[in-house]
């Protein structure tokens, strides 16, 4: 399965423990922000998205 922007941050990092990482890299509240879509959580925390979805597809295939 390939991670989408319409993913839930929670439900990724359940998913794909090694995306955790990813998310703290690019600055992405995981913790108290993590119920919204990785889209949604990009635009709020100013994260490019295609970099991010990029990354955490490299990671999630690990």
């Amino acid at each position: 399965m390939k991670v989408t922007k319409d993913i839930v941050v929670n439900d990724c990092i359940k998913m794909y423990p090694k995306t955790i990482g990813i998310f703290t890299q690019f600055k992405i509240d995981s913790c108290c922000g993590g119920a919204v879509s990785i889209e949604a959580a990009a635009k709020r925390d100013g994260a490019p998205l295609e970099e991010l979805m990029n990354a955490l597809n490299e990671a999630a295939s690990r």
